[in-house]
């Protein structure tokens, strides 16, 4: 359902909320051992029951979810699979933090939330039900443009020409800002790659001449030597310290920013084809005055392709406002 808020359209939202909590990695077999995997623990606020998932779970809920609604909604990109490495304790410990991100994300979501195969994917009581829930939600029908015609919005239908006003709005921003956050990320890793890699050596090649040049006082004579040779000594122990203070830094402040920017570059990237589906949609009413002179629809036909196109238009408005806005506040 889609509404007219206090900034325009947006998705109404439930009474009441979960989160769902992604802990406990644990690595499991399969056929005698001879295939390994790491399973992950969900946990949901509101039943406190727990289901476990491998990644390939996660992967075909993602598909599931794109595949019904992703001409409708973003639906963020998983974090990427990997070959190799992938039971090695740094890596399990970054796909949990992203796949707690990605769940979090579609907890907030009024539609996908309350959607049955993410409900069925959080609450199976076991195997059984779990198979039969994959059977079903991989033989509905209701997907692609078909989930516009479970929407109703709360608001007076709008002419073709602010449709498409808006329509080109949105893509013109989705565009800028996916080239905006994309240059962010590049700057960032390069900033990663100097604060882990040659920048730290530099400091520390600033330490250790400080050092050397300590111990060349050490023979100088004069009085005095031992505290200028102390407090040249303490100079390069502390740009030694400023080595490893920099080298990690970019884990205390940089990892955020990053990972904040990785789930929004999952968000742009779903509406390329968004936009492409709604500027059919606009083109074919385009063209229905044609196909009514021609009579091959009716009048009534044109009125409702106009009304479907109308509801495409609020929930694509509705999307900034439920979807993007939210990573602002998080930032």
């Amino acid at each position: 359902m889609v509404q007219i808020g206090d900034y325009g359209p947006m998705w109404v939202y439930p009474t009441s909320t979960f989160d769902c909590v992604v802990a406990d990695p644990k690595k499991g077999s399969k056929m005698y051992g001879l295939k390994s995997y790491i399973e992950y623990q969900l946990t949901c606020t509101n039943t406190n029951r727990s289901v476990n998932h491998r990644y390939k779970h996660f992967d075909w809920l993602y598909e599931r979810l794109l595949v019904k609604f992703g001409l409708a909604i973003p639906i963020p990109s998983l974090p990427d699979k990997q070959v190799t490495g992938r039971f090695e304790e740094e890596f399990i410990k970054m796909r949990m933090e992203r796949l707690q991100a990605w769940m979090t994300r579609m907890c907030r979501h009024p539609v996908v939330s309350e959607s049955e195969v993410f409900q069925q994917f959080l609450n199976f009581r076991d195997e059984k039900e779990w198979k039969t829930g994959k059977r079903k939600a991989e033989k509905d029908e209701t997907v692609g443009v078909m989930i516009f015609s479970t929407m109703e919005p709360e608001a007076p239908d709008l002419d073709m020409v602010e449709i498409e006003q808006k329509c080109d709005a949105v893509g013109r921003f989705t565009k800028a800002m996916d080239d905006g956050v994309r240059e962010l990320l590049t700057v960032g890793h390069e900033h990663w790659k100097r604060c882990t890699g040659p920048l730290p050596k530099e400091y520390q090649k600033i330490g250790k001449a400080l050092q050397s040049l300590a111990l060349v006082f050490s023979t100088s004579g004069y009085q005095g030597e031992s505290d200028l040779n102390g407090a040249i000594t303490e100079a390069g122990k502390t740009y030694e310290e400023i080595a490893t203070l920099v080298a990690d830094q970019p884990k205390k402040d940089l990892h955020f920013l990053m990972e904040t920017n990785h789930e929004y570059k999952g968000f742009l990237g779903c509406f390329p084809d968004i936009i492409a589906a709604h500027k059919g949609a606009i083109e074919r009413v385009k063209e229905s005055d044609k196909l009514v002179a021609t009579s091959k629809i009716t009048p009534q036909d044109k009125q409702n392709m106009v009304k479907r196109v109308s509801t495409m238009a609020y929930a694509l408005q509705g999307k900034p406002n439920s979807g993007l806005n939210d990573n602002v506040v998080d930032l």
